[in-house]
């Protein structure tokens, strides 16, 4: 995937695509944007910690794998494979990871602020 161009397009292999560290026990992978739409896999270990953050894109995300207490807006609740959530656009949100798994994140518009941390070489 070309991360200097505005879009990605075509077919996604997860095996030629790099996992990039977010922080502990948290990585992810692109799998797909362009100016209106991005998708995430993201890849947590037991115990990491989405903190609480708000972004003015609107996000849905559906769990793959592994089990995550979700903190969206004051109200908690467990989600599990084969679950998902959305939050709106400036909603407080977070994520902390019970059984290692991962979540597969759509934003709208596509997370400018994910691909300068990558062009500038801080993933973190």
């Amino acid at each position: 995937m070309d991360r200097n161009s505005k879009h990605q397009t075509g077919f996604f292999f997860s095996g030629n695509t790099a996992w990039e560290t977010v922080d502990k026990g948290i990585q992810r992978q692109f799998v797909g944007y362009d100016d209106r739409v991005m998708m995430v896999k993201v890849k947590f270990e037991r115990g990491a910690v989405g903190y609480l953050h708000h972004h003015y894109h609107s996000q849905a995300t559906y769990v793959a794998s592994g089990a995550f207490l979700i903190t969206i807006d004051g109200e908690e609740k467990t989600v599990r494979e084969g679950d998902g959530f959305f939050i709106p656009s400036d909603v407080l949100h977070g994520a902390e990871c019970l059984e290692a798994g991962m979540l597969i994140d759509v934003f709208g518009p596509a997370r400018e602020d994910f691909l300068e941390a990558i062009r500038s070489g801080n993933n973190t």
